[in-house]
């Protein structure tokens, strides 16, 4: 009857041996086996928690092993346990069936042959399965394509010298509104445009919390951090009560920039944005300006790109270009001079309004990748549909 030897060598090729001895006993045992035999006596002589042969492995072999040897034991003994294991269980079964069991015939002879040899095939199976070889790798995901349209977007600005910020989701109305020069009748404030968090009424309008609706109180918190000059690109979520359509979302990113210095001018915006779009969608995309409204900028302009899917012609051969909408230009994002007001609530760290002057802008990352990639509803960028997210690998 087999006994489990210690071990006096560690090496590959002792172990390989020493595991090839143990499977090859319990060959033999299964084999010696008939339907008379107690099978449950078999099962605790090879499984049993104390002084089973797994059990003795694993104290005579793992425990003593030297330091530098127990990962390769480990897998001996690991690769053992999956092995003798589900057989000896297997086998076990049977003795269910029992005569001494009231309306229960023994097993056939016949019958258990059958099944006895459908084990030692399972272990013949085990053996020709090397467990030490690589798994099979699992397929590796790669990144969301907005995560990818928006560090795109902030690559472009790093290489220009901006660095990256980022803030709250949950924000203050101060923030959010009133220190981005937003006067308390804004229809912005008003909770069909806004998601602010209930059960604040008694709170004074400055202290009530809200999901923000776009990542522009970052510009203020940290301007209040940092002094002139500033650099800064700011990525992030945000939100606001649009209910989902193909083009809306009550959660959508953007991407906002703020740059703050001695002497800078209309000019320099152009000039950064022109660079970036180029950056982004090519150097033959041009760009243009048309003026606009927003209350944290004077003045304001809504920058557009010359369409980099038609190429600026209005038409995808003999069909017109749905993206532009057959003008040749796409609107891409807001910007504009920072409002002087702005500056009055950090003027404190050196913000003064006649000493530095700065532009800023925003834009959403998901309608770049809407464009990007020719997706026509944002809504499957939020589903979780693999079928739909395995295009973008």
């Amino acid at each position: 009857m087999y006994t489990v030897p210690k071990l006096t060598d560690y090496s590959a090729a002792a172990l390989d041996k020493a595991v090839a001895e143990l499977l090859g006993a319990l060959e033999a045992e299964i084999k010696a086996l008939t339907a008379d035999s107690d099978l449950r006596s078999f099962r605790d002589r090879w499984l049993a928690r104390k002084n089973g042969v797994l059990a003795q492995v694993n104290e005579l072999w793992l425990k003593p092993a030297p330091k530098d040897a127990k990962k390769l034991v480990g897998a001996r003994v690991n690769q053992l346990r999956e092995v003798v294991q589900p057989q000896v269980e297997r086998l076990s079964l049977y003795d269910l069936v029992d005569s001494r069991k009231p309306g229960l015939d023994r097993l056939r002879e016949e019958d258990w042959k059958q099944r006895r040899q459908s084990v030692l095939e399972l272990r013949w199976a085990a053996e020709r399965l090397d467990i030490t070889l690589p798994g099979v790798r699992r397929p590796l995901g790669a990144q969301h394509p907005v995560i990818r349209t928006m560090n795109e977007i902030v690559a472009v600005f790093r290489n220009l010298g901006y660095s990256v910020s980022e803030g709250p989701e949950i924000e203050s109305d101060y923030y959010n509104f009133e220190s981005l020069n937003f006067p308390p009748h804004h229809p912005a404030r008003d909770m069909q445009d806004t998601l602010f968090i209930g059960g604040q009424e008694s709170k004074a309008l400055r202290e009530r919390l809200l999901l923000r609706t776009h990542t522009s109180p970052v510009q203020i918190r940290t301007m209040e951090k940092m002094k002139p000059p500033l650099r800064i690109v700011i990525p992030g979520k945000v939100h606001r009560n649009d209910p989902p359509d193909a083009s809306h979302s009550p959660m959508f990113h953007q991407i906002e920039g703020l740059a703050v210095d001695t002497n800078i001018t209309f000019g320099d915006l152009k000039g950064t944005l022109d660079h970036a779009m180029k950056a982004l969608f090519g150097s033959r995309v041009k760009t243009r300006f048309r003026p606009s409204f927003f209350p944290f900028t004077e003045p304001s302009a809504e920058m557009m790109v010359s369409c980099f899917i038609c190429g600026g012609s209005g038409k995808r051969g003999s069909e017109p270009c749905r993206p532009c909408k057959t003008t040749g230009w796409i609107e891409i994002l807001g910007c504009g001079m920072v409002d002087p007001n702005v500056f009055e609530f950090v003027k404190h760290n050196g913000y003064d309004s006649k000493k530095v002057s700065g532009f800023a802008f925003g834009m959403g990352a998901d309608r770049i990748a809407i464009l990007k990639y020719g997706v026509d509803d944002i809504q499957l960028f939020f589903q979780g549909d693999v079928r739909f997210l395995e295009q973008f690998r």
